[in-house]
């Protein structure tokens, strides 16, 4: 079967640990999903907080704080494909997927997924780590795809990674006995000192690495910086932590089959922490 990506492109993926690649969706699937998105923030101004209920009980609506009817702050939506056909569409028949395929193999399993907006003006910052902490497998063939439901520009808050560092250590998520979700200070300066930035035209999608050190800054722009974020691994990497957004989807095999089997690599990571709320609250702790 023909490949969607070229061999350079799976090369950068292995060699730096992301890759961004324009039209993974289609027009028709972008604009379901951003038709979506407007009607969850038009119904966000009937609400002062968080809302909704997720599988586990947890919101499934977080607002930052400011958020208010006149001036409505969405910036996440917890599983949205039980929500959303369009979202479930895009992980079910999309560019995306068979681009995905050419990364980590054709069998592929669903993790989880959410929708993170940063609309104008937005404060919500996410400060450096690892994904892998918060979701370990058995084997690290996990990839975060984040689909871009708009222009992401060097302004609206964009991805940003530390290039290779798929192939380092990973770094403790835990400090002073508290499970911070973030680097410590020393971690997050050299961060700060190596970043990229990941931007491109809505329907692109960046495949980050499960290990890739990233962060982003606020939305200093006068334009929303969305994503629709999912997290897929090889169907031969098994969770090995509950997952911390469950959904009625998670573990479906998005292509291919199952294998029936587990593979395994050495690595050892301190257990990440449920958060009883939001990842946001969690992080949070660093700065309190």
């Amino acid at each position: 079967m023909p490949k969607s990506l070229t061999e350079e492109q799976i090369a950068a993926f292995k060699a730096e640990g992301c890759l961004t690649v324009a039209n993974a969706v289609s027009a028709g699937q972008l604009a379901a999903i951003n038709a979506d998105i407007a009607l969850w923030i038009e119904e966000s101004r009937s609400h002062e907080g968080p809302y909704g209920e997720t599988l586990d009980g947890r919101p499934r609506f977080d607002v930052q704080p400011g958020h208010n009817a006149d001036m409505p702050a969405l910036r996440r939506v917890q599983s949205p494909t039980e929500l959303s056909p369009a979202c479930l569409a895009v992980l079910t028949g999309s560019s995306m997927i068979e681009m995905l395929a050419d990364l980590i193999g054709p069998n592929l399993r669903f993790h989880h997924s959410k929708i993170n907006c940063k609309l104008p003006g937005s404060a919500t910052i996410v400060e450096w780590h690892q994904d892998f902490l918060f979701d370990p497998h058995s084997n690290d063939d996990l990839v975060t795809c984040l689909l871009f439901l708009g222009a992401v520009t060097p302004d609206n808050g964009p991805l940003m990674t530390v290039p290779k560092s798929h192939l380092g250590p990973l770094h403790a998520l835990w400090h002073d006995g508290v499970f911070t979700g973030a680097v410590d200070d020393a971690t997050q300066r050299q961060c700060d000192q190596q970043a990229i930035e990941h931007i491109g035209p809505a329907g692109s999608v960046c495949f980050m690495h499960s290990r890739v050190l990233h962060a982003s800054r606020s939305n200093k722009s006068d334009t929303p910086r969305n994503l629709f974020i999912s997290a897929i691994a090889a169907a031969d990497a098994v969770p090995l932590v509950p997952n911390h957004v469950p959904s009625v989807h998670m573990g479906m095999i998005l292509r291919g089959e199952e294998p029936n089997r587990i593979r395994s690599t050495p690595f050892e990571i301190d257990l990440p922490v449920m958060p009883e709320t939001t990842f946001f609250d969690q992080q949070a702790q660093k700065s309190a």
